[in-house]
């Protein structure tokens, strides 16, 4: 069984009572430990797919199966409960809490799952840790540079223990330098760790390390390409 199935997904917005179809009958099946890509031009619908996959937006049509639930259904709050329990995200402008310490961004998320603050505490600075920060736990995201914060980023994603990460346009805003780091720590992450990662990407250096590149155009899966085969057509 699949750790995310994308089942005929279509979403159709409204555009001055014109109908459009950002995604329209999406198939796609997503394993455990994968790093995959989703790639496309501008307007393809791969932020539009992630979303349904983090639970962030609901399909006008189809199903969406995440750890054997049907989460397309879902009421807003059962949405919020099950994204807190099983999804970790990573945003490409942060979205760190400003008036709070690297720390406790990591450790908001487990707050909210109630987790006991000896327990927070120990597991955000482990995290901080993994993530070469050790020595900015008590630094503002103001303090840290933009990989720095993108770093932080990425704990707090692990913080929750997520089934896996969804990660929309990770490197947008970093340097050449900056985004190779943060890829490499993501692959150690999914290599050591098996966790699995969902990128939605234009970033050519985010599809080069990608395991899997699915390329979405008018809102349907164009291709659906695995490493070896990427590396075959390379030849």
């Amino acid at each position: 069984m699949a750790l995310i199935e994308v089942k005929q997904v279509s979403k159709i917005y409204n555009d001055n009572s014109i109908p459009v179809a950002a995604l329209n009958e999406v198939t796609l099946n997503i394993e455990k430990e994968e790093f995959t890509a989703i790639v496309g031009p501008s307007g393809s619908g791969k932020t539009t797919l992630l979303n349904m996959i983090g639970g962030l937006d609901q399909p006008t049509t189809g199903t969406i199966i995440i750890n054997d639930t049907d989460i397309s259904t879902y009421r807003t709050d059962e949405m919020i409960n099950f994204r807190l329990q099983n999804i970790g995200f990573v945003f490409q402008a942060y979205n760190l809490i400003p008036v709070f310490t690297a720390r406790e961004n990591v450790e908001f998320i487990m707050l909210l799952q109630k987790i006991s603050k000896e327990e927070r505490e120990h597991r955000a600075i482990e995290l901080l840790k993994a993530v070469d920060l050790e020595d900015k736990i008590h630094k503002k995201p103001t303090e840290l540079s933009g990989g720095q914060q993108q770093r932080v980023a990425v704990a707090r994603a692990l913080a929750s223990k997520p089934s896996f990460v969804l990660a929309d346009e990770p490197t947008a805003n970093l340097d050449s330098v900056t985004a190779n780091n943060l890829l490499d720590l993501m692959e150690k992450l999914n290599e050591e760790n098996k966790m699995t990662f969902v990128f939605s990407t234009h970033d050519s250096r985010v599809i080069e390390r990608a395991h899997r590149v699915v390329t979405l155009r008018d809102g349907r899966i164009d291709s659906d390409i695995k490493q070896n085969e990427l590396v075959a057509e390379q030849k």
